[in-house]
């Protein structure tokens, strides 16, 4: 089986503190290298009460201090809110303080409405079209280019795992220019899941890091005893998913019995459409669909999202979904083929 790998949000429960979500992240961090992940991510998100990750250099830095052996990097980091500078200074401190272990996934998208442009003094906009050279610039640093007028300290030399995400081509075309490891998006936004891949793969140029094509697909995941249990628990990310695309979004709200059929037509339509990347049910339906998603999409790793508003059930959903599939930890197939 290849690879499973742990996505997180840092989700705030309603009712609930930044203090306890950060304190759930470290947890679940823990339960993942207890079963055998590969990797835990955070992704970077503003202005959302209902996620605690923002700051997502200082969340890992949290949570490698719980941790020992999992890889932990960014789900991405949004490259055009910030200066490849100081982002190459924040995970070059995080490769020192967890040599060996650090993954830096970079994203094109801002993470948030346009207010997040307005409170950074940016036009992120602008910054987003500089994203292959902001990419570019971030190697070089971790590499210590000596054209550079001056080193990141740390960061020079920090052995930094990049990847790039998206959930179109453009991402694609850009992760196989550079020869590095491609994380699609796919449990939020499948639209080009196939054409990317594909782009990717036909048009990947070997680099230093990474001698082939490696792929990772997100999926939405909830495993529970039973069928319903796991629809149940998976209701509370519903709400927050219909709660966004509403222009309303919140903190995680508890499980509501039969939300879906509650809703009009059209919320349900957005839902149905993302679960084309989701795996909701007992132990058996979530082995089925992820298998059955390994296959269409050739995937080389699979990274498990999906918030829940009780943390143990998070925790639980993560034991019974490795359980079901049997998943090694990293295999030798991820660590010969990506610098991970």
């Amino acid at each position: 089986m290849i690879p499973l790998s742990v996505l997180d949000l840092v989700p705030v429960g309603e009712g609930g503190t930044m203090t306890e979500a950060m304190a759930n992240a470290a947890a679940l961090a823990r339960e993942a290298e207890s079963l055998g992940y590969h990797r835990y991510w955070v992704a970077e998100h503003h202005g959302m009460p209902g996620i605690a990750g923002g700051a997502t250099a200082v969340v890992l830095a949290h949570v490698g201090a719980g941790t020992s052996t999992i890889r932990i990097g960014s789900g991405g980091v949004m490259l055009p809110n910030h200066n490849p500078f100081v982002i190459a200074e924040q995970f070059g401190t995080l490769d020192a303080l967890y040599p060996g272990r650090i993954d830096l996934g970079l994203g094109r998208a801002p993470g948030a409405d346009g207010r997040v442009a307005q409170m950074l003094h940016k036009d992120i906009g602008q910054a987003s079209q500089y994203f292959p050279q902001d990419v570019l610039e971030l190697r070089a640093l971790f590499a210590g280019d000596p054209g550079l007028p001056l080193q990141a300290t740390p960061g020079q030399g920090a052995n930094v795992a990049l990847w790039v995400l998206g959930s179109s081509l453009f991402g694609a075309s850009l992760a196989a220019h550079l020869g590095l490891p491609y994380a699609f998006a796919s449990h939020f936004a499948p639209d080009e899941l196939d054409g990317a891949l594909r782009t990717y793969r036909a048009r990947f140029q070997p680099s230093p890091q990474l001698a082939a094509p490696y792929v990772m697909v997100g999926m939405s995941v909830f495993c529970a005893d039973t069928d319903e249990e796991a629809e149940y628990l998976a209701s509370s990310q519903d709400q927050a998913f219909i709660a966004l695309r509403t222009g309303a979004p919140g903190r995680i709200k508890p499980p509501v019995a039969g939300y879906r059929e509650s809703l009009p037509p059209p919320h349900r339509r957005i839902l149905e459409h993302m679960g084309e990347a989701a795996a909701i049910g007992s132990p058996a339906t979530v082995r089925s669909k992820i298998t059955a998603f390994i296959a269409r999409t050739g995937a080389d790793e699979v990274i498990v999202a999906g918030a829940t508003f009780d943390p143990a059930a998070r925790r639980r959903s993560l034991a019974l979904t490795m359980e079901a599939l049997g998943a090694e930890p990293a295999t030798e197939r991820a660590a010969t083929r990506a610098r991970a």
